[in-house]
């Protein structure tokens, strides 16, 4: 599978969320939206988005505050809008740690490619399935061996990886034990199912606990496990 990258809308006004969502859904990009700025920041931390699209007139907290707060944690792209044309407010926008900036009124066609193109200058998003991929609040990059669970890095052993890559490659899907082990085991050694089971129990304890409790890989009796 590609990966989905994953935008956070932070917008207030429903038309213009909702009409954000319709494009970038038809770009194949994942949304959500929140309209209350006290919010984001807490958000941003324990579910870190790909891409933010933040209005700089929020209830609550402003967007460049909320900017200026996520970079003092986060490298996360984002695109500011704004009704404010002057000048100064642009500036701001950007030197507040913004990567771009978009007024208000826009084309949602152009918000969507702006959304693509920083995504692509800040490596944080490709269309090829070696890149990363997602499921949730888990992203793996096999490249780098790397899983991160809610923004943060987990350890995983060489073969709690690959089935935690081989699960998230098909989601909704059940892979049988003999699936997994064919994707584990490529030097063709006989394995029980046992052993199968063994590093699933591991690996899903992992992800539990990085998830705070979460189910995130479902057992199938007889059969085998799925995302």
């Amino acid at each position: 599978m590609s990966y989905t990258a994953r935008v956070l809308i932070v917008e207030d006004e429903p038309k213009i969320a909702q009409i954000l969502v319709d494009f970038l859904g038809m770009h194949d990009y994942s949304t959500e939206v929140i309209a209350d700025g006290l919010l984001v920041v807490d958000l941003v931390k324990q579910s870190p988005p790909d891409f933010i699209i933040l209005d700089v007139m929020l209830p609550g907290k402003d967007g460049l505050t909320i900017c200026k707060e996520i970079r003092q944690f986060s490298n996360i792209p984002i695109l500011m809008l704004t009704a404010r044309v002057e000048e100064i407010d642009r500036l701001m926008g950007l030197g507040f740690g913004a990567d771009d900036y978009v007024c208000k009124p826009f084309s949602a066609r152009e918000v969507v490619a702006r959304v693509t193109t920083i995504l692509r200058r800040t490596h944080q998003f490709s269309n090829t399935n070696e890149h990363c991929l997602c499921f949730k609040n888990i992203k793996v990059t096999p490249a780098l061996h790397q899983c991160i669970v809610n923004g943060k890095e987990l350890a995983l052993t060489p073969i709690e990886f690959r089935l935690l890559t081989a699960l998230i490659k098909k989601p909704g899907r059940v892979l049988s034990r003999d699936q997994l082990m064919d994707t584990c085991y490529t030097d063709q050694r006989i394995v029980s199912a046992r052993t199968i089971d063994s590093h699933m129990k591991n690996l899903r304890q992992k992800l539990s606990d990085a998830a705070q409790g979460e189910e995130l890989i479902q057992a199938v009796y007889g059969v085998g496990y799925k995302v």
